[in-house]
Parts: structure tokens; C-alpha cells; sequence
């Protein structure tokens, strides 16, 4: 049996808008907003011919924020900028700054309670 790994993922939100406005923000992106099975959806950029996952931010009574559950990895440019955005919107650092062998992870408390995990590869020279 054939498997792709990462297909959609979904991030429970508490209050639509302030995930919105916090992930807007921090990233510096859009949302297109729908509705899937009665939730109420903010879907992330995606091409459908590039590479990666697509997900949204999901509310409803199944949808419930945690720093316990899965950790999602969002791969960025630049961790340094998008680590003082998140200060400023008010998050909280759940982990500094690491090194790993071929990148760059930090991890912070999102605006609905969530752990967030950033990634970025190392910069040529």
C-alpha cells in the first residue's frame, strides 16, 4: 500500500479572527475562509503544483488548542524575524533558537494555546 505522508493538516483555534490575525501577522500571508463539514475553516496558502502540505485553521466543538498534541513544523525563510513577530504578538517561546544538523528549529505558543514548531535550513555561507 502506497502512503503520502502529509497530505492536510488542521489547527484548532479558540477565536477565528485573533488566529487569523495572529498567523497574518507572523507570516505575513492570507487566508481564504470556508466551511467543511459545518467548521468554520481559514485555509493557508498553497500551490497546488509546488511542493509541501496545505491546511487551515479550524474552530469547532471537536477542535480543541494544546501545546500536547502533534508538532507541526512550519518551514520559513527566516526564524530570527518571524521569533521577534511572534514576541511581539504577544506568543510565548517554548523553545529558543536550536541548531539541528541541517537546520534551525525554535517552537512557540500560538494565539489559541497551540504549539507552533519553525523550521529554517541553514544559509549558505
Amino acid at each position: 500500500m502506497a502512503v503520502n505522508f502529509g497530505a492536510f493538516f488542521e489547527i484548532p483555534v479558540v477565536d477565528m479572527e485573533r488566529a487569523i490575525n495572529f498567523y497574518q501577522a507572523l507570516l505575513d500571508i492570507e487566508f481564504e475562509r470556508g466551511s467543511i463539514h459545518g467548521y468554520d475553516m481559514a485555509f493557508f496558502p498553497f500551490d497546488e503544483n509546488g511542493i509541501g502540505i496545505s491546511g487551515a485553521l479550524v474552530q469547532g466543538d471537536v477542535y480543541r488548542p494544546s501545546i500536547d498534541g502533534i508538532f507541526l513544523y512550519l518551514l520559513i525563510e527566516d526564524i530570527d524575524a518571524v521569533l521577534r513577530k511572534a514576541v511581539e504578538l504577544g506568543s510565548e517561546i517554548l523553545l529558543e533558537k536550536t541548531e539541528a544538523e541541517f537546520c534551525f528549529v525554535a517552537e512557540i505558543k500560538d494565539s489559541e494555546g497551540n504549539r507552533m514548531c519553525l523550521t529554517t535550513r541553514h544559509q549558505a555561507g
